[in-house]
């Protein structure tokens, strides 16, 4: 078992924090011009410095230039993990051009909504047929003008890039340069500077799309100074003692917000070298934690509690972090202590929202954590608990309600939608839709979201508090409730569990286990044991799913 050292007690950074806007770019440009030969990115094991990202970009950004792309034009990004991403962004961004992040696994109908939406001219994708046959069918109907194909044989190391083109045959997109298609070495042939390009950091940066989980997904407008304001925030609030080169392990996807910020945003402001991974895999990210450890790690509750569930030969070595942070969804507390137990890693718990950049709040690496909180407002951030049934009243210490956010991370609005952004703020303070408190600390407390809170006969019950109670038992490896109709009290709730390798117990003894956490009101009605629960495209448990089953399974006849 790890052991880990008391940690000192921090004071936060003070929140008169002021901010002078910037643009992304000029991360990117400073880490060039000051860390020129310091490793910027590491993709399985081929690596690249800061001054040849540098170049690639500025070729990039010429490249593009001559296909047409112009300040304003949307340019769509539907790449893993992979040193493309990190030069098309910086590229692109460099032009003026506003960046639509899109999962590579959308469907053909999610990435068609995404492409119509934003207006996206341009759309780089990896030669991968499977991604690529769906922007090929959808693209050109959605405005697509232009297709840039990344090959992923030109960024491997010899050997496996050989593996690639050998093996791998069959998962290559075949395609022509047909005016609709381009490859991306035609995009640095040109080793001329771009034509210059007034870009200010109000103008916008990034499209990012909300999950759409209540519905169709919204284009949060992210400002540069939204993005810089986020990332330096992080720095004052987590790197006052990050000294000399850092690693990130780049694990999470960047076309996620939570990672374009916490991982690529925050890393290249400090010139941090990347080491990245396309996507999760157990056996690939052991090893690469061997070959590269980490001095920075983020992640969501699910990678926790994958690496929790590691027999202890295992176990990967995490004595190098400097910071260890989870967002993305709450981190149950005992999924927490576990990791910690296990790992002898300090995991940090932070809070936030695309319509933020995504970060509203974050425990500090060094000082005190209270259970189940995810820490302190940001520097320059404020925190408003408002009244979930009179949003105009902001609520005193203690007292639970809708959480509210000002701050210079905060969106502009949302793509093309005034109405949908006027609903979204009350008093010039972004609306979360996420409840919790505030205690006499400042510590904040969430809750749940207001849109799964389950009404039970007149009392509000929080799935949360469900499934923290449910962590508590051994057997019990992630858990998701929800509420369902009840005949008598309106709603009832619902709990759905996946259990540890191994693991045996019955509905009704996880069902007698919670008695002793939870109130009458709070006892699930029923317990369904599942071999896996139903997880977003970037690794979050999703309720909307089960949700949808229980309505399907309501509306059978008989």
């Amino acid at each position: 078992m790890a052991t880990k050292a008391p940690l000192p007690q921090v004071e936060p950074i003070p929140h008169n924090w002021e901010f002078e806007p910037r643009l992304v770019t000029d991360f990117l440009d400073h880490a060039v011009l000051e860390h020129a030969e310091r490793p910027a990115v590491d993709f399985l094991g081929r690596t690249w410095a800061y001054k040849d990202i540098g170049i690639l970009v500025e070729r990039t950004a010429r490249g593009l230039q001559d296909l047409g792309l112009a300040k304003g034009d949307r340019f769509a990004l539907c790449l893993p993990n992979t040193p493309y991403f990190i030069v098309l962004y910086f590229a692109a961004l460099k032009l003026g051009a506003v960046i639509v992040n899109m999962n590579p696994l959308y469907t053909e109908r999610e990435m068609e909504h995404i492409l119509r939406d934003s207006g996206a001219r341009m759309v780089a994708v990896p030669d991968i047929a499977s991604i690529h046959e769906k922007l090929r069918n959808v693209g050109p109907g959605a405005g697509v003008e232009k297709i840039i194909m990344c090959p992923m044989a030109a960024i491997l190391p010899a050997m496996k890039s050989l593996g690639w083109r050998v093996l791998k045959i069959r998962e290559h997109a075949h395609f022509t340069e047909d005016g609709l298609h381009v490859a991306y070495n035609r995009l640095v042939e040109r080793r001329e500077p771009h034509d210059p390009v007034e870009v200010l950091p109000d103008d916008l940066a990034v499209l990012q799309y909300t999950g759409g989980t209540t519905g169709i997904p919204k284009g949060a407008m992210l400002t540069h100074a939204n993005l810089t304001a986020n990332a330096l925030q992080q720095r004052a609030h987590i790197g006052q003692g990050l000294k000399g080169p850092q690693r990130t392990l780049a694990v999470l996807p960047m076309f996620h917000v939570f990672a374009l910020t916490a991982v690529l945003n925050f890393s290249v402001e400090i010139a941090a070298e990347l080491v990245l991974l396309p996507r999760f895999e157990m056996g690939q990210f052991l090893e690469t934690i061997k070959r590269k450890p980490p001095s920075l790690f983020f992640g969501v509750p699910t990678l926790f509690i994958a690496l929790n569930a590691l027999p202890e030969e295992q176990r990967p070595d995490f004595s190098g972090l400097r910071a260890c942070i989870s967002g993305g969804a709450p981190l149950p507390l005992d999924v927490r202590q576990t990791f910690e137990e296990l790992m002898g890693a300090h995991v940090c718990e932070g809070y936030g929202l695309t319509e933020a950049s995504p970060i509203v709040a974050c425990n500090m690496v060094d000082g005190l954590v209270k259970e189940n909180s995810c820490g302190r407002r940001f520097p320059g951030t404020l925190i408003e608990i408002r009244d979930m049934e009179d949003p105009s009243r902001v609520l005193p210490v203690g007292e639970k309600g809708e959480i509210c956010v000002r701050g210079p991370q905060v969106m502009a609005g949302y793509w093309k939608k005034p109405e949908e952004t006027e609903k979204v703020f009350v008093d010039g303070a972004l609306r979360t839709g996420d409840i919790g408190y505030l205690d006499e600390d400042g510590y904040l407390f969430l809750i749940d979201r207001m849109k799964d809170m389950i009404l039970c006969g007149g009392y509000n019950v929080y799935p949360r508090v469900i499934e923290e109670a449910a962590y508590q038992h051994p057997a019990i490896e992630e858990a998701i409730a929800i509420g369902v109709p009840d005949p008598y009290r309106g709603q009832a709730p619902k709990l759905f569990v996946k259990l540890h390798e191994g693991q045996t117990i019955t509905p009704p003894e996880i069902r007698s286990f919670l008695e002793g956490w939870l109130n009458r009101i709070e006892l699930p009605r029923e317990v369904e044991i599942r071999e896996k629960l139903p997880k977003t495209m970037v690794g979050k448990l999703s309720k909307k799913e089960l949700v949808e089953e229980e309505r399907l399974k309501r509306e059978k006849p008989g």
